[in-house]
Protein backbone atom coordinates (compact mmCIF):
# COMPACT_ATOMS: atom_id res chain seq x y z
CA UNK A 1 0.00 0.00 0.00
CA UNK A 2 1.54 3.73 -1.07
CA UNK A 3 2.34 6.32 1.25
CA UNK A 4 -0.51 8.61 -0.40
CA UNK A 5 -3.26 5.52 -0.24
CA UNK A 6 -2.64 5.49 3.61
CA UNK A 7 -3.14 9.01 4.20
CA UNK A 8 -6.61 8.85 2.58
CA UNK A 9 -7.61 6.02 4.05
CA UNK A 10 -6.52 7.70 7.78
CA UNK A 11 -8.27 10.98 6.93
CA UNK A 12 -11.39 8.74 5.42
CA UNK A 13 -11.67 6.85 8.73
CA UNK A 14 -11.22 10.24 10.63
CA UNK A 15 -14.08 11.48 8.63
CA UNK A 16 -16.35 9.19 9.42
CA UNK A 17 -15.91 6.81 6.39
CA UNK A 18 -15.77 9.96 3.41
CA UNK A 19 -13.86 12.89 2.33
CA UNK A 20 -15.58 15.73 1.37
CA UNK A 21 -14.37 16.99 -2.45
CA UNK A 22 -13.08 20.53 -0.87
CA UNK A 23 -10.58 18.58 1.62
CA UNK A 24 -9.49 15.63 -1.44
CA UNK A 25 -9.24 18.62 -3.15
CA UNK A 26 -7.23 20.28 -0.48
CA UNK A 27 -4.42 17.66 -0.09
CA UNK A 28 -4.34 16.76 -3.75
CA UNK A 29 -2.99 19.68 -4.38
CA UNK A 30 -1.34 21.56 -1.87
CA UNK A 31 -0.18 18.34 0.61
CA UNK A 32 3.42 19.45 1.70
CA UNK A 33 4.84 15.80 0.31
CA UNK A 34 1.79 14.44 -2.29
CA UNK A 35 0.60 17.62 -3.40
CA UNK A 36 0.36 18.47 -6.80
CA UNK A 37 1.85 22.18 -6.53
CA UNK A 38 3.89 20.95 -3.38
CA UNK A 39 5.92 18.29 -5.24
CA UNK A 40 4.80 17.28 -8.70
CA UNK A 41 3.52 19.47 -11.16
CA UNK A 42 6.66 19.64 -13.70
CA UNK A 43 6.05 23.34 -15.35
CA UNK A 44 3.44 25.49 -17.19
CA UNK A 45 2.88 25.38 -21.06
CA UNK A 46 3.54 22.76 -23.87
CA UNK A 47 6.13 20.84 -21.08
CA UNK A 48 3.32 20.96 -18.32
CA UNK A 49 -0.16 19.18 -17.97
CA UNK A 50 -1.82 22.51 -18.99
CA UNK A 51 -1.86 25.92 -20.20
CA UNK A 52 -1.75 29.49 -18.53
CA UNK A 53 -2.94 32.49 -20.80
CA UNK A 54 0.71 33.98 -19.81
CA UNK A 55 1.69 31.21 -21.59
CA UNK A 56 0.00 31.80 -25.17
CA UNK A 57 1.26 34.97 -25.83
CA UNK A 58 2.30 38.48 -24.41
CA UNK A 59 -1.08 40.22 -24.46
CA UNK A 60 -2.35 40.10 -21.46
CA UNK A 61 1.12 40.25 -19.87
CA UNK A 62 1.28 43.90 -22.00
CA UNK A 63 -2.18 45.08 -21.01
CA UNK A 64 -1.10 44.27 -17.28
CA UNK A 65 1.74 46.59 -17.90
CA UNK A 66 -0.26 49.60 -19.10
CA UNK A 67 -3.04 48.98 -16.55
CA UNK A 68 0.02 49.22 -13.40
CA UNK A 69 1.15 52.74 -15.36
CA UNK A 70 -2.10 54.08 -15.71
CA UNK A 71 -2.76 53.28 -12.02
CA UNK A 72 0.87 53.80 -10.78
CA UNK A 73 0.67 56.41 -7.43
CA UNK A 74 2.40 59.06 -6.84
CA UNK A 75 5.53 59.17 -5.69
CA UNK A 76 9.57 57.77 -5.76
CA UNK A 77 8.57 53.95 -4.31
CA UNK A 78 5.82 51.62 -6.02
CA UNK A 79 5.02 48.19 -5.12
CA UNK A 80 3.32 46.12 -7.18
CA UNK A 81 1.89 42.11 -5.92
CA UNK A 82 1.20 39.40 -8.18
CA UNK A 83 -0.36 36.51 -6.39
CA UNK A 84 0.61 32.80 -7.79
CA UNK A 85 2.93 33.40 -10.40
CA UNK A 86 3.07 30.36 -12.19
CA UNK A 87 6.35 30.39 -14.32
CA UNK A 88 6.97 34.24 -14.05
CA UNK A 89 6.06 33.99 -17.55
CA UNK A 90 3.69 36.88 -17.05
CA UNK A 91 5.62 38.75 -14.66
CA UNK A 92 8.77 38.40 -16.91
CA UNK A 93 6.57 40.11 -19.73
CA UNK A 94 4.66 42.92 -17.02
CA UNK A 95 8.07 43.58 -16.16
CA UNK A 96 10.11 44.03 -19.39
CA UNK A 97 6.83 46.11 -21.06
CA UNK A 98 7.01 48.45 -18.15
CA UNK A 99 10.67 49.49 -18.98
CA UNK A 100 13.69 50.49 -16.93
CA UNK A 101 11.97 53.89 -17.25
CA UNK A 102 8.66 52.59 -15.66
CA UNK A 103 10.40 50.00 -13.38
CA UNK A 104 12.31 53.10 -11.30
CA UNK A 105 11.53 53.00 -7.39
CA UNK A 106 9.21 49.59 -8.25
CA UNK A 107 9.74 46.53 -5.94
CA UNK A 108 7.72 43.41 -7.51
CA UNK A 109 6.24 40.96 -4.89
CA UNK A 110 4.97 37.78 -6.01
CA UNK A 111 3.27 35.44 -3.45
CA UNK A 112 3.73 31.71 -3.75
CA UNK A 113 3.33 28.29 -1.84
CA UNK A 114 4.27 26.48 -4.14
CA UNK A 115 8.24 25.10 -3.60
CA UNK A 116 8.85 23.95 -7.22
CA UNK A 117 6.72 27.37 -9.16
CA UNK A 118 9.06 29.89 -6.95
CA UNK A 119 12.01 28.45 -8.36
CA UNK A 120 10.76 28.04 -12.09
CA UNK A 121 10.17 31.93 -10.91
CA UNK A 122 13.34 32.84 -9.89
CA UNK A 123 14.93 30.99 -12.74
CA UNK A 124 12.94 33.09 -14.98
CA UNK A 125 13.82 36.62 -13.36
CA UNK A 126 16.87 36.83 -12.51
CA UNK A 127 17.07 40.46 -13.91
CA UNK A 128 14.74 42.11 -11.82
CA UNK A 129 14.29 43.28 -8.57
CA UNK A 130 11.83 40.77 -6.95
CA UNK A 131 10.82 39.83 -3.45
CA UNK A 132 9.02 36.43 -2.55
CA UNK A 133 6.67 36.31 -0.14
CA UNK A 134 4.67 32.59 1.43
CA UNK A 135 1.16 34.75 2.29
CA UNK A 136 -0.50 38.13 0.96
CA UNK A 137 0.07 39.75 4.68
CA UNK A 138 3.35 39.02 4.22
CA UNK A 139 3.62 40.65 1.24
CA UNK A 140 0.95 43.70 1.64
CA UNK A 141 3.28 44.40 5.06
CA UNK A 142 6.38 44.85 3.07
CA UNK A 143 4.60 47.33 1.62
CA UNK A 144 2.79 49.01 4.43
CA UNK A 145 -0.66 47.95 3.05
CA UNK A 146 -0.08 50.29 -0.18
CA UNK A 147 0.02 48.21 -3.21
CA UNK A 148 -1.19 47.51 -6.83
CA UNK A 149 -2.66 43.60 -7.15
CA UNK A 150 -3.00 41.41 -9.89
CA UNK A 151 -3.61 37.29 -9.95
CA UNK A 152 -4.34 35.66 -12.98
CA UNK A 153 -5.79 31.72 -12.58
CA UNK A 154 -5.48 31.57 -9.28
CA UNK A 155 -8.84 31.24 -7.75
CA UNK A 156 -9.60 28.18 -9.96
CA UNK A 157 -6.89 26.69 -7.94
CA UNK A 158 -8.36 26.81 -4.75
CA UNK A 159 -10.31 23.75 -3.64
CA UNK A 160 -14.23 23.61 -3.61
CA UNK A 161 -17.37 22.55 -2.20
CA UNK A 162 -19.25 20.70 -4.87
CA UNK A 163 -23.24 20.48 -3.90
CA UNK A 164 -25.56 18.31 -6.00
CA UNK A 165 -29.44 19.14 -6.24
CA UNK A 166 -31.21 16.13 -5.51
CA UNK A 167 -35.02 15.77 -4.80
CA UNK A 168 -35.13 19.91 -4.82
CA UNK A 169 -32.55 19.55 -2.04
CA UNK A 170 -29.41 20.30 -2.01
CA UNK A 171 -26.69 17.84 -1.15
CA UNK A 172 -22.90 18.27 -0.58
CA UNK A 173 -20.58 15.11 -2.42
CA UNK A 174 -18.10 13.85 -0.67
CA UNK A 175 -15.82 10.70 -1.97
CA UNK A 176 -14.97 7.15 -0.43
CA UNK A 177 -12.27 4.66 -0.96
CA UNK A 178 -13.71 1.09 -0.98
CA UNK A 179 -11.51 -2.02 -2.12
CA UNK A 180 -8.78 0.18 -3.59
CA UNK A 181 -11.64 2.33 -5.92
CA UNK A 182 -12.71 5.85 -4.79
CA UNK A 183 -16.26 6.58 -5.36
CA UNK A 184 -18.39 9.58 -5.05
CA UNK A 185 -20.69 10.02 -1.82
CA UNK A 186 -22.93 12.65 0.40
CA UNK A 187 -21.27 14.28 2.77
CA UNK A 188 -23.64 15.68 5.25
CA UNK A 189 -22.50 18.80 7.08
CA UNK A 190 -24.17 22.41 7.35
CA UNK A 191 -24.57 24.05 3.86
CA UNK A 192 -23.82 27.57 2.91
CA UNK A 193 -26.25 30.25 2.65
CA UNK A 194 -27.83 31.40 -0.70
CA UNK A 195 -27.33 28.46 -2.59
CA UNK A 196 -29.95 28.56 -6.25
CA UNK A 197 -33.56 27.92 -5.03
CA UNK A 198 -34.07 26.56 -8.43
CA UNK A 199 -31.68 23.91 -10.30
CA UNK A 200 -32.64 21.42 -12.32
CA UNK A 201 -32.60 17.48 -11.05
CA UNK A 202 -29.02 16.49 -10.91
CA UNK A 203 -27.79 19.74 -11.68
CA UNK A 204 -23.89 20.34 -9.83
CA UNK A 205 -22.44 23.76 -8.84
CA UNK A 206 -19.15 24.35 -7.02
CA UNK A 207 -18.01 26.64 -3.63
CA UNK A 208 -14.72 28.16 -3.74
CA UNK A 209 -15.19 28.74 -0.05
CA UNK A 210 -11.35 28.56 0.64
CA UNK A 211 -11.31 31.55 -1.57
CA UNK A 212 -13.29 33.53 0.03
CA UNK A 213 -11.36 32.61 3.24
CA UNK A 214 -8.43 33.55 2.03
CA UNK A 215 -9.15 36.97 0.86
CA UNK A 216 -11.20 37.56 4.30
CA UNK A 217 -7.81 36.46 5.98
CA UNK A 218 -5.49 39.54 4.63
CA UNK A 219 -8.55 41.94 3.45
CA UNK A 220 -7.61 44.43 6.59
CA UNK A 221 -4.08 44.68 5.47
CA UNK A 222 -4.84 46.06 2.29
CA UNK A 223 -4.87 49.66 3.10
CA UNK A 224 -4.42 51.27 0.26
CA UNK A 225 -4.92 48.84 -3.02
CA UNK A 226 -6.00 48.81 -6.17
CA UNK A 227 -6.58 45.19 -7.39
CA UNK A 228 -7.22 42.88 -10.74
CA UNK A 229 -8.56 39.22 -10.26
CA UNK A 230 -8.64 37.74 -13.56
CA UNK A 231 -9.86 33.76 -14.40
CA UNK A 232 -11.95 31.41 -16.37
CA UNK A 233 -15.68 31.74 -15.14
CA UNK A 234 -18.93 33.58 -15.43
CA UNK A 235 -21.29 35.22 -13.24
CA UNK A 236 -24.38 33.52 -11.92
CA UNK A 237 -26.88 31.85 -13.72
CA UNK A 238 -25.10 32.03 -16.85
CA UNK A 239 -22.09 29.95 -15.18
CA UNK A 240 -23.98 26.12 -15.34
CA UNK A 241 -26.26 27.20 -18.26
CA UNK A 242 -25.41 23.62 -20.02
CA UNK A 243 -23.55 22.95 -17.57
CA UNK A 244 -25.46 19.72 -15.63
CA UNK A 245 -22.20 18.23 -14.37
CA UNK A 246 -20.98 21.34 -13.26
CA UNK A 247 -17.22 22.25 -14.01
CA UNK A 248 -14.87 20.55 -12.14
CA UNK A 249 -11.90 19.14 -14.30
CA UNK A 250 -8.96 17.66 -14.39
CA UNK A 251 -5.82 18.04 -16.34
CA UNK A 252 -3.13 15.46 -17.12
CA UNK A 253 0.03 15.87 -20.38
CA UNK A 254 -2.82 18.30 -21.57
CA UNK A 255 -5.86 16.09 -21.33
CA UNK A 256 -9.32 17.10 -20.21
CA UNK A 257 -10.81 14.52 -17.12
CA UNK A 258 -14.03 14.50 -15.98
CA UNK A 259 -16.18 12.09 -13.73
CA UNK A 260 -14.37 9.88 -11.65
CA UNK A 261 -11.61 10.34 -13.50
CA UNK A 262 -11.13 13.70 -11.43
CA UNK A 263 -10.43 11.76 -8.45
CA UNK A 264 -7.94 9.46 -9.87
CA UNK A 265 -3.75 10.04 -10.22
CA UNK A 266 -3.95 11.68 -6.39
CA UNK A 267 -1.35 14.48 -6.40
CA UNK A 268 0.07 13.69 -10.25
CA UNK A 269 -2.85 16.26 -11.78
CA UNK A 270 -4.36 19.33 -11.48
CA UNK A 271 -7.65 19.90 -10.72
CA UNK A 272 -9.90 22.83 -11.26
CA UNK A 273 -13.10 24.92 -11.10
CA UNK A 274 -14.51 28.02 -13.32
CA UNK A 275 -15.12 30.55 -11.35
CA UNK A 276 -18.47 32.03 -9.80
CA UNK A 277 -17.72 35.82 -10.57
CA UNK A 278 -21.01 36.80 -8.81
CA UNK A 279 -19.60 35.06 -5.43
CA UNK A 280 -16.08 36.79 -5.86
CA UNK A 281 -17.75 40.33 -6.20
CA UNK A 282 -19.94 39.66 -3.52
CA UNK A 283 -17.05 38.25 -1.18
CA UNK A 284 -13.98 40.79 -2.06
CA UNK A 285 -17.02 43.40 -1.41
CA UNK A 286 -17.68 41.88 2.00
CA UNK A 287 -14.09 42.61 2.52
CA UNK A 288 -14.25 46.12 2.23
CA UNK A 289 -13.40 46.30 -1.69
CA UNK A 290 -15.20 48.39 -3.82
CA UNK A 291 -15.72 47.13 -7.32
CA UNK A 292 -14.38 48.94 -10.23
CA UNK A 293 -15.04 46.84 -13.27
CA UNK A 294 -16.32 43.47 -14.12
CA UNK A 295 -15.20 42.88 -17.61
CA UNK A 296 -14.39 39.94 -19.87
CA UNK A 297 -10.50 39.91 -20.61
CA UNK A 298 -10.91 40.78 -24.88
CA UNK A 299 -12.66 44.17 -23.05
CA UNK A 300 -10.16 44.62 -20.83
CA UNK A 301 -7.13 43.90 -23.53
CA UNK A 302 -8.88 46.58 -26.01
CA UNK A 303 -9.09 49.21 -23.72
CA UNK A 304 -5.24 49.13 -22.20
CA UNK A 305 -4.38 48.44 -25.64
CA UNK A 306 -2.82 45.46 -25.94
CA UNK A 307 -3.77 42.80 -28.79
CA UNK A 308 -1.29 42.17 -31.26
CA UNK A 309 -1.34 40.14 -34.54
CA UNK A 310 0.07 36.75 -33.23
CA UNK A 311 -2.45 34.11 -33.49
CA UNK A 312 -2.13 33.08 -29.45
CA UNK A 313 -3.09 36.89 -29.20
CA UNK A 314 -5.50 36.93 -31.05
CA UNK A 315 -7.07 34.18 -29.25
CA UNK A 316 -6.65 35.56 -25.72
CA UNK A 317 -8.61 38.82 -27.01
CA UNK A 318 -11.34 36.96 -29.44
CA UNK A 319 -14.85 38.26 -27.57
CA UNK A 320 -15.85 34.43 -28.30
CA UNK A 321 -13.16 32.42 -27.40
CA UNK A 322 -10.53 32.88 -24.80
CA UNK A 323 -11.41 36.79 -24.43
CA UNK A 324 -14.95 36.04 -23.74
CA UNK A 325 -13.96 33.23 -21.16
CA UNK A 326 -11.84 34.66 -18.63
CA UNK A 327 -13.26 37.26 -16.53
CA UNK A 328 -11.11 40.31 -14.98
CA UNK A 329 -12.99 41.70 -12.34
CA UNK A 330 -11.44 45.71 -10.65
CA UNK A 331 -11.58 46.43 -7.01
CA UNK A 332 -10.20 48.95 -4.92
CA UNK A 333 -9.79 49.11 -0.93
CA UNK A 334 -9.00 52.31 1.18
CA UNK A 335 -8.35 52.82 4.89
CA UNK A 336 -10.62 52.52 7.57
CA UNK A 337 -13.45 50.40 5.02
CA UNK A 338 -15.49 46.98 6.92
CA UNK A 339 -13.59 44.48 8.58
CA UNK A 340 -14.27 40.98 6.53
CA UNK A 341 -17.44 39.12 7.23
CA UNK A 342 -16.39 35.90 8.93
CA UNK A 343 -17.83 33.68 6.62
CA UNK A 344 -18.99 34.83 3.06
CA UNK A 345 -21.97 32.96 1.82
CA UNK A 346 -23.11 32.30 -1.54
CA UNK A 347 -24.86 34.83 -2.83
CA UNK A 348 -28.46 34.41 -4.99
CA UNK A 349 -28.33 34.59 -8.62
Amino acid sequence: MSGALEFLLRLQAEGGGAIPVERYMQEALYHPEYGYYARNIRTVGRRGDFATSASLGEALGSGLARWLRTHRPSGARWNVIEAGAGTGELARTVLRRLGLWGRRGLTYHIVETSPVLRAEQQKALPQFRVAWHDSMAAALSECDGRALIFSNELIDAFPCRVFQRRESIWVELGVQIESGRIVECDYPRPLPEGLPVEAAEGQRIEFHAAAAEWIASWAAAAQDCRMLTIDYGDSMPALYHRRPRGTLRAYFHHQRYEGLEIYHRFGKQDLTADVNFTSLRDWTERCGWKTIALTTQAEFLARYGAIHAGLHDAQLADHTGAGAAFKVLESERHAATPLPSPSPALPRG
